[in-house]
């Protein structure tokens, strides 16, 4: 990143050694070693040919430093790296103890180029590099944040309203420190940005050579906080109704066994029962959740008979009150070799047809067909379908279709189920205008098979 010189008062002007110094910085920070003799003036558009737009405006307020064609760029090693504390490439560094020179932007990277806000300040707590993301947060003008102490260039607070710069001393604290965690802290007018700093020592106890600053928004963490505080509450509150329900039935029992028929003892013990087996199955969907989400899904492959599969699950469907004419099931054989997950595959079933018949109106129909990437199957109702404008969320956690009922976390579930196997699974309107899902598993054996 090239930087200029700031003719403002608030950002002082150094004289003498200082201000050879502050150059020698300034042409690190260009990626271009200070020259021994007289400046000759950089070509026009620089090393890179002529600049446009918001780039040559910001150029063209800027001191030209002098140029040199630039070398071989050294291998970066991560490793190495971490273990000596050096920094990685795209971070600006100033000249420190036994580096007179400088040092060069590794890779060649631009700081306005990363998608965090960062700045860096010397061994005198001068700033010497602010980049484009840091001057967004901070609605600062990168030119007077330039040599500038630190912490009236970035006045930080906690959330108790302390000056962060005089909690954490980085220039005068302990030299065993490395730098500070992630943690969240004020801006002026009150915004929450999440600060992490490094200390860059010239040796393990060493006096402070740079004090490396990243600044990132909070608003991706405070969605996974609310998609977090949302499952929980759906989870307590689909929970709370099967254990009221059992703890009350139970309690009823054995308080007053003796009072009550046969009949209602197993009217009371089914109730109890089927609240038993919702709290088991919602416990299993959070599992999947977990497993999904961290990308540990097994998937134990074994060869299945999708349409016997289907027919399955219709004949319990019709077992427990549907109607057997509610159903149409068309499987076209011959079908492709599938090998899957038998539980998994039940799972996708189960949900698919709970919601066409839960949801849906009319014949629901089950269609199982050859692909050219394995099998296809199709679930399609006749009611209402899905709105156009929500077909891109029904994949997503919470959504539901209506409100008779369920977590919104079935369709989620099916989603990475279907990608656990490979396959793809897509929303749609079917031909009576109720919705249709229609997921391919592809041709696929286990791995002792195919070597």
């Amino acid at each position: 990143m090239t930087v200029g010189t700031n003719s403002s008062p608030q950002a002082g002007t150094a004289t003498g050694p200082a201000a050879e110094r502050v150059q020698d910085v300034r042409a690190a920070l260009a990626g271009v070693p200070p020259q021994a003799g007289p400046a000759r003036p950089a070509p026009e558009g620089g090393a890179d040919g002529p600049r446009t737009g918001a780039r040559q405006g910001r150029a063209a307020s800027r001191t030209p430093v002098p140029y040199a064609p630039p070398g071989p760029k050294p291998e970066y090693d991560a490793g190495a790296a971490a273990e000596s504390g050096a920094p990685g490439p795209g971070v600006p560094v100033g000249p420190g103890p036994g580096d007179a020179a400088g040092e060069r932007l590794g890779g060649g990277i631009d700081p306005d180029d990363l998608p965090d806000g960062l700045v860096v300040a010397d061994d005198s707590g001068r700033v010497i590099c602010f980049n484009l993301a840091a001057a967004r947060m901070t609605a600062t003008d990168p030119a007077r944040a330039l040599g500038t102490r630190i912490d009236s260039a970035l006045p930080l607070e906690d959330l108790e309203g302390r000056r962060w710069w005089a909690l954490t001393d980085p220039y005068g604290g302990l030299a065993t420190r490395r730098g500070q965690p992630e943690r969240n802290l004020l801006l002026p007018g009150g915004r929450e940005v999440l600060v992490s700093a490094r200390y860059v020592r010239t040796h393990p106890t060493g006096p402070l050579r740079r004090l490396v600053v990243t600044l990132r928004g909070t608003e991706a963490r405070r969605r996974t906080e609310r998609s977090h505080a949302e499952l929980i509450a759906t989870v307590a509150h689909e929970l709370r109704s099967p254990l009221t329900s059992v703890k009350g039935f139970t309690a009823t029992l054995l308080a007053k066994w003796e009072r009550f028929t046969d009949d209602q003892k197993r009217l009371m013990l089914e109730t109890v029962d089927a609240d038993a087996n919702r709290v088991t199955r919602l416990i299993a969907e959070l599992l999947d959740i977990s497993r999904i989400d961290s990308g540990r899904l097994e998937v134990r492959r074994q060869p299945v008979d999708i349409g016997t599969a289907v027919a399955r699950h219709v004949q319990a469907l019709t077992a427990n009150g549907q109607t057997p004419e509610r159903f149409l099931v068309s499987v076209c054989r011959p079908l492709p070799d599938l090998w899957a997950d038998p539980d998994k595959i039940d799972q996708i079933l189960g949900n698919l047809l709970e919601n066409a018949v839960r949801h849906g109106e009319g014949t629901v129909t089950i269609e199982v067909t050859p692909h050219e990437k394995g099998t296809a199957v199709t679930v399609t109702d006749e009611g209402s379908g899905i709105p156009e404008e929500s077909m891109g969320r029904v994949f997503t956690r919470f959504w539901r279709g209506s409100k008779r009922g369920g977590t919104g976390l079935g369709l989620y579930i099916v989603k990475g189920i279907v990608e656990a196997h490979g396959g793809t699974i897509a929303v749609g309107r079917g031909p009576g205008g109720g919705a249709e899902f229609r997921f391919i598993l592809p041709v696929s054996a286990p791995a002792y098979l195919t070597q």
